[in-house]
């Protein structure tokens, strides 16, 4: 039976975490707790913002989430189904992700075409051949147009020729085109020129409101925090630090955000004060 999501999870499935642990370089000077019993459960079709400091478990919970390491401690679910023990190419067939770099997530050598080729085979076995047959070109075309940058011309191009906001544009074109259960979204827009984030975050909501999977996306774009999404968690030494929705997460100001980030950032300080006195004390 294939792993591949049904046509219904285009309405998105829950993802639920319980108690789960991962600390990078143990027994090491670098030892980082980064996600420290974290237990969260995302609604289906839910959209959710995470915010935090550098180094606040982020985007390792995206990566845990997505398979890309093995939690030390905990569980994780998509739907019904316990992915705990997954391995990252097995959640794929369930998961869309966009990552920070534009150049992450494509082939650059391979065409336009060739990439949303393999974008749409997703979790089936795959040649690229049978693949670019011209209802698929033409159905492509679509898509692209709908972009509105001009990229339906471009099919045959390396995709690696593309600007950052072009390319970042296909990806997230490709991380939807197969109706995912779960789109991760990692501070997607960061590395972007404020028109190409602008215009990759218009995507995005259409993208949300077209398939409505179950939407987690990291950002440090405070305006973007406050605007988009149904819920908001701030997170800060791989624990959840705030967890806000519904009406109380519309009431939010960038201003408000960036007052959190504030507090945070001076808990952080005093927290290396604390770590560096308790050395010198007992050195």
């Amino acid at each position: 039976m294939s792993d591949r999501p049904s046509p219904s999870a285009a309405s998105g499935e829950r993802v639920q975490l319980k108690e789960v642990f991962k600390t990078f370089g143990v027994g090491t000077a670098n030892e980082t707790h980064a996600l420290d019993g974290v237990a969260l459960e995302f609604a289906a079709g839910s959209f959710t913002v995470v915010i935090g400091t550098n180094g606040s478990g982020k985007s390792t919970l995206l990566s845990a989430i997505a398979g890309t390491f093995r939690a030390d401690q905990g569980t994780i679910a998509i739907g019904a189904t316990d992915v705990t023990s997954w391995v990252e190419h097995r959640r794929a067939r369930f998961i869309g992700r966009v990552f920070q770099d534009p150049f992450a997530g494509t082939a650059p050598t391979l065409t336009v075409a060739e990439n949303l080729a393999l974008a749409e085979s997703r979790g089936l076995a795959r040649t690229l051949r049978p693949l670019l047959r011209r209802a698929q070109r033409d159905s492509w075309r679509e898509r692209l147009v709908a972009i509105g940058l001009g990229l339906e011309d471009r099919l045959d191009d390396p995709i690696g020729l593309l600007s950052g906001g072009q390319r970042q544009s296909i990806t997230l074109l490709m991380a939807t085109m197969c109706a995912p259960a779960v789109l991760l979204l990692d501070e997607h827009t960061a590395a972007l020129d404020p028109k190409s984030a602008e215009q990759v975050i218009e995507l995005t909501q259409r993208a949300v409101d077209r398939y409505r999977p179950t939407t987690i996306m990291v950002t440090h774009a405070m305006s973007q925090a406050a605007m988009l999404g149904d819920r908001l968690i701030a997170m800060h030494s791989g624990r959840i630090y705030l967890d806000v929705s519904a009406q109380a997460k519309q009431g939010l100001q960038a201003s408000d955000l960036h007052a959190l980030f504030s507090q945070m950032r001076r808990e952080d300080r005093l927290d290396e004060a604390t770590t560096a006195m308790l050395r010198a004390q007992y050195s």
